[in-house]
Formats: structure tokens, C-alpha cells, sequence
């Protein structure tokens, strides 16, 4: 009798954890290609961008919980090609790690910046498409994409 209720008692206390977020052993956590993925990848809807793209995007991709993340950048070609980018040429970060590579080709891109005095929870963002390279950290095995760190214009 004793026993059942301590594993009551446990089993309670394990519940109130996992809604107080202390303990994650049920819930997976997003890896680094994943979110890479889920916040810089839009294959399918260009070139048909409007206005409001930036708005519905950053909040259906979940950047808009808790606060509003400044600044992202979809890329709209395929995961493979953006993937092969990780073995094209070697750039500096902008945080000065050395793993980061520069897209041999532009890549139709779209800017998605905060605009003045937007405020959580009502974050606006200013749709900006475009033909750039893109520069990217990668890691892991199969060494892919984890971090979108910025683009450069598309030498003439």
C-alpha cells in the first residue's frame, strides 16, 4: 500500500516537472539542421511573395513567441542546393569562426526585417526579395547547414 503511493506521489511529481518545463526526457529538441531548416528554408513559394509574406512566415515558423526576432532571411531554392553550399567556398564568419561557406551562384532570397516601432506581440516585418550569394555555418555529419549568416551582393 506504502508502495503505490509513493509511485503516485512520484508520478505527480514527475508530471508537475515536466508542465514546469524542467525536465524534457519525452519531448525531442530541435537539432541545428532542423532549425535551420524550419527558419531559413521556403523552396516552394517563390516567386509568388507579397507584402504580407514576412508577417505570416516569421509567425507561422514560430519567430514571433515571447519576442519578435529582428531579422531573418528565407531562402527559396532547394534544400540540396543550399545544402551543397557547405562545400563550396570557405568564408569567415561574421563572428570569426571558420565554418562558414559562400554560395558559388546568387539564390532568390527574401529579407524580413522589423520595422520601427514594432513591438512583441504585434511584430510587422518589411518583405525584401532578392538575387544574392548566400554564406552559411555548417556542421555535423552529413555536414549541412545550421546558421543563416548573411548575403552578399551578386557581383556584375
Amino acid at each position: 500500500m506504502a508502495q503505490a503511493k509513493s509511485l503516485i506521489l512520484f508520478s505527480l511529481l514527475l508530471l508537475v516537472l515536466l508542465a514546469l518545463g524542467w525536465v524534457e526526457p519525452f519531448r525531442e529538441r530541435e537539432s541545428q539542421a532542423k532549425k535551420f531548416i524550419r527558419q531559413h528554408m521556403d523552396p516552394d513559394s517563390y516567386p509568388n511573395i507579397g507584402s504580407s509574406y514576412c508577417n505570416q512566415m516569421m509567425r507561422r515558423r514560430d519567430m514571433t513567441k515571447g519576442r519578435c526576432k529582428p531579422v531573418n532571411t528565407f531562402v527559396h531554392e532547394p534544400l540540396v542546393d543550399v545544402q551543397a553550399v557547405c562545400f563550396q567556398e570557405k568564408v569567415t564568419c561574421k563572428d570569426g569562426q571558420s565554418d562558414c561557406y559562400q554560395s558559388s551562384s546568387s539564390m532568390s532570397i527574401t529579407d524580413c526585417r522589423l520595422t520601427n516601432g514594432s513591438k512583441y506581440p504585434n511584430c510587422a516585418y518589411r518583405t525584401s526579395q532578392k538575387k544574392r550569394h548566400i554564406i552559411v555555418a555548417c556542421n555535423g555529419n552529413p555536414y549541412v547547414p545550421v546558421h543563416f549568416d548573411g548575403s552578399v551582393e551578386v557581383s556584375t
